[in-house]
């Protein structure tokens, strides 16, 4: 979406005349957009002074396009500046400027290769490289729109730091940000002149086509043929990624209705329901893929950011630009409120117990269901509705068939829609009923005798035993990783202390990283101990789970006993431990937090219980094992 679109000449005048600020504040708020606020006004006031100083110059004609704070499709990211035209042989160029006023930033680790620390809003924060940032868009930009891979416009990222200081310009320029700065160069303070080479060499004078940046912004979005080839090369010999059993079967049935949908153009929705390990994740990943390669405009959609990062980095395999390639396919629900009616052509909806209604500064949200929905034609739901863990959870079977009714889409759910072979735990669906049992989830339940199974399930007295064998397993493979329910404070986060989870024989651990992205797969964060979100959706070959003080056993009844009030006071997610939250509805979320918790493991799962009737009631269970 375009939102200042003006020649060159017009442009300077504006700024001139110091009313440059009230346009673009008057056309954001046109378009509908999330901005204008002070801060966001004071940085176009002093940043598009800059900008106009360095292509006021006759080298450049008053006749190429500008465009300030470009939306870029489906997304609510925006784009500072771009200057569209074409170069002295007539090649057709758009430069895509990332703006910032910051003075100075530093390294955040060695390994944070997309991130720097520097001050914003008067604050210290973890943000993203600029030349990382002005790259990402022009992926985005080069993979989906057709104009540009049609008509072969080419795309040059590079960002300006009007107000950076020379002795930081190390930290920017660091080998760690190759893969961005040699995509996208950045300029300084100090490099103004060099800068308006940098547009000169490529925008000199208005394209024999008219207005790119029209084209651009009218043109059909799909995934163009280098995207398809480049996802076909990831999965290619991708074991992770094969179907089996009942998985080909609704892979199958989603490709064909969304041929129907494309035929007909009537909206559909698909539920497919299965429990914990039974391949949901593997079929959205590859429904994706296929639909890509059909150029059909398809994302996979969750409102948890783990699934989305570790696939990613699954997916391409460690090569962090095909993983910007890809970013536009993976997309949180948020801002689904904004996309048009059938934006897309498919969203696959992965954990979508998990969608909530408007929350976290989604300010035009209703209902991530609705919005689903709405805004694709054929919308599929992978769904388990024994994995909601919050009071805010709103994804099941009634809300979905509520909203098909309302927004007229065709509901599809079956028998051959359920998914129930199970590929975790060792492919044992009896591990599975014997969580149940144990956790006494179900009035009635078939005994399970575990040492019949072939999966390594523990019970620990001393947690930090159960540490050190997982951390001997981890050293293998990197596939063991200790997760806990809502029970421990967020000390560190809050200042009040180095650790956040204290138990018995000095057990001491944090919480996983505030800013990890990929915990699940970060070598280093074994000694981190992961929350519901972090895990939920990913699994590892060994999973060690703290049950806290919300679960015990009581030995005079024989019945297992949920308790809200164990629940951490910091805990601003789950709504767990609010006085409105009934006892039936807490005992609910807190069985189903600990089930999805202890599911996680492939080939192994290790427990330590707080409780010590909890524990010996589990070794019960196990007939003594």
């Amino acid at each position: 979406m375009i939102v200042y679109n003006d020649v060159k000449g017009q442009f300077v005048y504006d700024v001139k005349n110091k009313c440059i600020a009230d346009k673009i504040y008057d056309a954001v708020r046109a378009k509908g957009l999330d901005a204008g606020c002070d801060s966001e006004y004071l940085s176009w006031q002093n940043s598009m002074q800059f900008m106009s100083d360095i292509i006021d110059t006759p080298d450049i004609d008053n006749d190429v396009r500008i465009c300030i704070e470009y939306n870029i499709p489906l997304t609510s990211k925006r784009v500072d500046f771009i200057i569209a035209g074409a170069d002295e042989s007539g090649k057709d160029n758009v430069v895509i400027v990332e703006l910032k006023q910051w003075q100075k930033a530093e390294i955040v680790a060695d390994d944070m290769h997309y991130s720097v620390r520097t001050w914003v809003a008067n604050e210290k924060r973890i943000v993203c490289h600029p030349s990382y940032q002005a790259y990402s868009y022009s992926c985005f930009l080069k993979n989906f729109s057709e104009t540009i891979y049609d008509e072969g416009i080419n795309l040059f990222p590079c960002a300006y730091l009007h107000n950076y200081q020379d002795q930081y310009s190390s930290v920017l320029s660091d080998p760690i940000y190759d893969d961005w700065t040699k995509e996208a160069p950045f300029f300084i303070e100090s490099e103004s002149k060099k800068f308006s080479e940098f547009i000169k060499k490529y925008i000199s004078k208005k394209s024999a086509k008219g207005d790119l940046l029209y084209m651009i912004d009218h043109g059909r979005l799909r995934p163009t043929k280098a995207l398809q080839d480049s996802l076909a090369s990831m999965v290619k010999g991708n074991k992770e990624f094969m179907l089996l059993d009942e998985q080909a079967i609704c892979y199958d049935m989603c490709l064909k209705t969304m041929a129907q949908c494309i035929k007909d153009q009537q909206k559909r929705t698909i539920i497919i329901q299965g429990g914990p390990g039974t391949g949901k994740s593997v079929l959205a990943i590859n429904l994706l893929m296929a639909f890509i390669n059909q150029k059909f405009n398809a994302s996979y959609v969750t409102k948890n950011s783990a699934p989305r990062e570790a696939f990613k980095k699954l997916l391409a395999r460690k090569d962090v630009r095909e993983v910007v390639n890809i970013e536009p396919l993976f997309r949180s629900p948020f801002g689904l409120s904004r996309c048009a009616n059938n934006a897309y052509d498919c969203l696959i909806v992965d954990e979508s117990h998990r969608l909530v209604r408007q929350m976290y500064r989604d300010f035009t949200g209703e209902n991530q269901v609705k919005e689903c929905i709405a805004s694709s034609l054929l919308s599929i739901f992978l769904l388990d509705e024994d994995q909601a863990v919050t009071t805010k959870d709103i994804g099941s079977v009634e809300e979905i068939e509520y909203w098909c009714r309302k927004l007229k889409s065709r509901l599809i759910m079956s028998e051959e829609t359920k998914l129930v072979s199970q590929f975790r735990c060792n492919g044992s669906d009896a591990y599975i009923q014997f969580i149940d049992e144990a956790l006494q989830r179900k009035p009635e339940t078939v005994h399970i005798d575990l040492e019949e199974l072939n999966y390594d399930f523990q019970i620990f007295d001393d947690p930090c035993q159960m540490r050190d064998e997982l951390r001997k397993i981890n050293e293998l493979h990197n596939k063991a990783r200790m997760v806990a329910g809502y029970c421990y404070n967020w000390d560190v986060s809050k200042g009040r202390g180095p650790y956040d989870i204290y138990l018995p024989n000095d057990f001491r651990a944090k919480w996983n990283l505030k800013d990890d992205k990929i915990w699940a797969i970060n070598p280093k964060s074994f000694e981190e101990v992961g929350c519901i979100h972090t895990a939920q959706g990913l699994e590892f070959d060994y999973v060690g789970v703290l049950i806290g003080k919300d679960l015990t056993y009581n030995t005079q009844t024989g019945k297992i006993e949920t308790h809200k009030e164990a629940i951490s006071l910091d805990d601003k997610s789950s709504g767990i431990r609010l006085a409105s939250t009934s006892a039936e509805d807490a005992r609910r979320l807190i069985l189903n937090t600990y089930k999805t918790l202890l599911t996680r493991g492939q080939k192994g799962c290790y427990v330590y219980c707080e409780d010590e009737g909890l524990r010996e009631h589990f070794k019960r269970m196990m007939g003594g094992a």
